[in-house]
């Protein structure tokens, strides 16, 4: 991350909780695993055409990879690079598992009204989303494959996904660049294949902070040729 006088904001999503806002080209957002036990659930839009957003085949077929990390952008179903993983101390986050549902929630947990519950209420990662995408002029046909930053998923000699808790430390982050004006939504609510038995959502701290733009040198613009093409024609959208 970089000096306290570039920071233009920081808060905290509560475990199960959810968040949207806007985060600016040249902006950067940390995301910090306060416990060592998050799962983060994020949507990308385009924010000034939203029918344009993050596009997890193009993202992974482009760069050869079936998870994210340092040096991997997250490309737009325009072929633009929406952002970009500037640093990266978890090592593996999940592109291919979705958030977890009602019926997965309710199977597991149970379900908890917050009229009964109040801060112990359970919400699943879908229903968080639809609430911040209902709040942005959004609806349930914008739903899109997410990203789950701090989760590891294996495979086994049969084909099968599990989740992997043994990476997981407190105070893992990612710096994640925005390399155009991005509607960010977030979800803090346990990954779907997380074993635990107890609802138990971890919080996620948020830091954003002056990065400036991708330079020609910039590894994650030089990762891979396509990801060089994708940076030109955010720079053509952005008329640079």
């Amino acid at each position: 991350m970089t000096a306290d006088k570039d920071i233009l904001w920081e808060e905290t999503v509560p475990g199960g909780c959810h968040w949207s806002g806007v985060i600016r080209r040249g902006t950067a957002l940390t995301l910090t695993d306060v416990e060592g036990r998050a799962n983060l659930a994020m949507l990308l839009f385009n924010h000034e055409e939203r029918f344009e957003r993050y596009n997890m085949p193009d993202t992974l077929k482009a760069q050869h990879t079936a998870f994210l990390t340092h040096g991997n952008v997250l490309y737009t179903d325009m072929g633009r690079a929406l952002a970009s993983v500037m640093a990266d101390t978890c090592g593996w986050h999940d592109t291919v598992c979705g958030v977890m549902d009602d019926a997965t929630l309710e199977m597991r947990f149970g379900r908890r009204a917050y009229q009964d519950y109040r801060n112990g209420m359970t919400r699943s990662g879908r229903e968080g989303f639809l609430k911040e995408l209902e709040r942005n002029g959004l609806g349930r046909r914008d739903l899109h494959a997410n990203v789950n930053w701090f989760s590891k998923i294996v495979t086994d000699a049969e084909g099968g996904l599990h989740f992997e808790a043994s990476h997981r430390e407190p105070g893992q982050r990612i710096d994640l660049r925005f390399d155009m004006h991005a509607l960010v939504v977030l979800s803090a609510c346990p990954h779907p294949l997380d074993p635990a038995t107890q609802w138990e959502p971890a919080p996620v701290k948020l830091t954003a902070w002056r990065c400036g733009v991708a330079g020609r040198d910039d590894r994650c613009r030089n990762h891979r040729p396509e990801n060089q093409r994708a940076f030109v024609n955010t720079e053509r959208y952005f008329g640079e």
